[in-house]
């Protein structure tokens, strides 16, 4: 019998051989979800095998803010003098799927790892709220912790990172750029960014990222995918290129106020190229950036860290734990 979504003859010596094998088991035929006709309840399908269990945080609480809702883990032990680090959190899943439910493993790991607060954020998603509509709702739980966290969360507010995986990306890069350019200035101590997506303009021509056509083949999240995230959450072309949309073209002003980054690309994803022409420019504001290329994986290693999924993907877990940890204790 044929697979619905074989891989590709000419990505196979490529890939990592856990994946290849964890793909063929697990995902060869399972359609994804811009080959099906679109309905919200594609949210709600199980999630795909490969990743790891949550892991137990002291507590955790759901609050509304006005437009989503946000998750809030909380570590085991007692809160440091100051105040818990928080970290804000924003999923992925290409602005279209995924939800308060999604990547709590991620979640969690960085909640007792790195001994700080989460603040998972619930967006709105495409193609019901186009953007702005995530943007709106992450920048408004940025500022929800920045004048509210004290209070409601324990947390210290001069310790404040964010970051987010794909889209969520995206979107956390953004909010860095926006709270860079806020009067007064909102500090944030790191930022984390895996297989981020920091430019809407790049097509399966190659043009401005060669990695578009190099890694056409990829499983998981192909050219036709990922321009169809984008057509949910980015249905006017002229929005592409708005720094809004795409934070490497921020203004430069926003980029000398960028904390200092971490950046986890795969090797085999469409997005690897954009991911390092970010930290590059980031670089070329004289910003401390730590890039990591994780060799033969594709874009969704971040959830492929499961005992019988990828080991490059509990690797980049531990390595953004670190990271982060490491970045709280120096401020």
């Amino acid at each position: 019998m044929t697979a619905i979504n074989p891989l590709h003859p000419s990505i196979i010596p490529r890939l990592d051989p856990e994946y290849v094998e964890f793909y063929t088991k697990y995902l060869a035929n399972v359609p994804s979800q811009h080959q099906v006709p679109w309905t919200p309840d594609l949210r709600n399908q199980p999630a795909q095998p490969g990743g790891s269990e949550p892991l137990k945080v002291g507590e955790i609480r759901d609050f509304s803010l006005a437009h989503c809702k946000v998750r809030v883990f909380t570590p085991e032990g007692e809160v440091p003098d100051g105040g818990w680090p928080v970290f804000l959190f924003f999923h992925g899943g290409g602005w279209t799927l995924g939800g308060i439910n999604a990547e709590a493993s991620f979640a969690t790991n960085i909640c007792k790892r790195a001994s700080t607060v989460v603040v998972s954020v619930d967006y709105r998603l495409g193609p019901e709220e186009p953007f702005p509509a995530a943007v709106d709702d992450a920048w408004d739980a940025l500022q929800w912790i920045y004048h509210h966290g004290a209070h409601e969360l324990g947390i210290n507010t001069s310790k404040i990172a964010l970051g987010g995986s794909s889209s969520g990306g995206n979107l956390a890069a953004v909010v860095a750029h926006k709270a860079s350019l806020e009067a007064p200035h909102i500090s944030l101590v790191f930022q984390l960014l895996i297989v981020p997506v920091t430019d809407n303009t790049a097509s399966i021509s190659g043009h401005p990222h060669a990695s578009w056509v190099e890694n056409q083949y990829t499983p998981s999240l192909s050219p036709e995918k990922m321009l169809w995230f984008r057509r949910n959450y980015l249905p006017r072309p002229e929005d592409w290129g708005k720094w809004e949309a795409s934070p490497m073209y921020a203004p430069d002003d926003s980029f000398r106020g960028v904390p200092k980054t971490w950046i986890g690309v795969a090797e085999l994803d469409i997005l690897r190229d954009e991911g390092i022409a970010y930290g590059e420019k980031l670089k070329s504001y004289g910003k401390e950036v730590t890039m990591k290329v994780y060799p033969r994986a594709p874009h969704p290693i971040m959830a492929n860290d499961g005992y019988d999924a990828l080991q490059v993907g509990r690797q980049l877990i531990s390595d953004a734990c670190d990271a982060l940890k490491n970045a709280f204790q120096a401020a």
